[in-house]
């Protein structure tokens, strides 16, 4: 292995968003000797995955200092400094500052005069910074950060103890970083954060989520491609609806985090809409914007769930037209509400995962056939596999560099997969 930083990262697009400034930090430093595992909190399954990674690369890399942090550090410190594998420990808030990473490649790394583990409280964190990235891991796409950290307490999810308390990114900087980006040759541009939707509410004036897409596409007037992760949909601001319907810089791709299709189920994991309330929400938009194309986060499994609560996060899918699906098996997070509310067996939470899964297939099956003989526009991310506006996969004759934009006209391929035929 070559003597530089080499990053593994968990969960989120956030994640790989701070992945990156921590790539640039490590570099500057001339820390050269470590590996940087970035983790996630989101379930057990990920937290055990971020464990065996830290030991196999441990392993395989012994000469090599191994620096946790993420999410899962964030929360539970104690448990990775006690590894024996793991020579540092950092913060989510640390992990973003490049003294951290200075600190680090000093000639004490590793003794005892630099503390191991440097967590602070994540609650006291008040501002999140921009950080002007020249580059990202792949030249499709890059992240832009305008968001951390959450207000809400669902009853399912410790992601806020380890993102702390809802934060923006000035404007400002966040145009100045699209622009940056543009000018280094991306074509497309995702904004990603915790809760996105609570954008500008601690900023000055009336800042919203839609507020800030319109200045992006006004300001970066050569930007081709916006795309928002993750939206709570109950949230979203008049700005946001009218920028999606008429601005076709902002892909028609929608995901949404609805997390369960039964009101009940929706109030004991204390969210903040109803069944009802997303299935509107679709249909505006898709009246507004026909050729959107939604995903979701659907939770099987949560205590209590009966077999009629499921199906009607079974029908919510047909309901709201949903493509994408996202499913999380329920997973009990220590120190949250749901955690100590009467548990389902872990075999009905494996089936009734396995049935929302097949139920995404069926949707993405449907929604392949229904793209037959249009004509796409697609963002190359390899040399023969590309993007649509929708965010689904097309294959085409290449290569072509990853980043270029083409239009293809689409067909069947091999198991169900979208093939293209390039237009000139």
């Amino acid at each position: 292995m070559d003597k530089k930083p080499k990053i593994v990262t968990f969960g989120c697009r956030l994640n790989s968003y701070e992945s990156e400034v921590m790539s640039q930090h490590a570099l500057e430093a001339g820390l050269d000797d470590a590996i940087i595992i970035n983790s996630c909190a989101v379930t057990n399954e990920a937290v055990r995955q971020a464990r065996q990674s830290i030991r196999k690369l441990a392993r395989e890399n012994p000469d090599h200092k191994i620096i946790v942090t993420g999410c899962a550090a964030q929360i539970d410190p104690a448990m990775f400094s006690d590894m024996d594998e793991v020579d540092f420990v950092l913060g989510n808030e640390e992990k973003m500052q490049g003294e951290t990473f200075r600190a680090l490649a000093q000639p004490s790394f590793g003794e005892e005069g630099l503390e191991r583990c440097q967590v602070n409280d994540i609650m006291s964190v008040e501002e999140t910074a921009g950080h002007l990235i020249s580059a990202f891991g792949g030249r499709a796409r890059a992240y832009v950060q305008v968001q951390n950290g959450c207000d809400h307490r669902c009853t399912f999810c410790i992601i806020p103890f380890g993102r702390g308390n809802s934060r923006s990114v000035p404007l400002g900087d966040v145009v100045r970083q699209v622009q940056h980006l543009v000018d280094e040759g991306y074509k497309e541009v995702v904004l990603t954060g915790v809760d996105i939707t609570a954008y500008g509410r601690d900023l000055p004036g009336t800042l919203t989520l839609g507020k800030l897409c319109q200045k992006i596409l006004s300001l970066v007037p050569d930007l081709k491609r916006l795309r928002i992760s993750s939206i709570d949909s109950v949230e979203a601001d008049e700005a946001l609806i009218e920028v999606i319907a008429h601005e076709m810089r902002l892909m028609p791709h929608l995901h949404l985090s609805l997390q369960a299709g039964d009101d009940m189920i929706l109030k004991r994991m204390k969210r903040r809409h109803t069944r009802d309330d997303a299935i509107r929400f679709c249909g505006e938009m898709r009246q507004a914007r026909p050729d959107i194309v939604f995903g979701a986060d659907i939770i099987a499994g949560f205590p209590t769930e009966t077999d009629e609560m499921f199906e009607n996060s079974l029908r919510l899918i047909d309901e709201c037209g949903l493509t994408f699906l996202h499913v999380f098996p329920f997973s009990p997070r220590p120190g949250t509400p749901a955690a100590r509310m009467p548990q389902l067996a872990k075999s009905v939470i494996k089936e009734r995962a396995a049935r929302l899964r097949a139920k995404g297939e069926e949707q993405i099956r449907c929604y392949r056939d229904r793209l037959l003989g249009q004509e796409v526009e697609l963002l190359m991310e390899r040399d023969q596999v590309g993007r649509a506006e929708t965010f689904v996969e097309v294959a085409v004759e290449g290569p072509y560099q990853p980043g270029a934009i083409i239009r293809a006209r689409v067909s069947a391929g091999l198991d169900g997969a979208l093939v293209g035929d390039v237009i000139a």
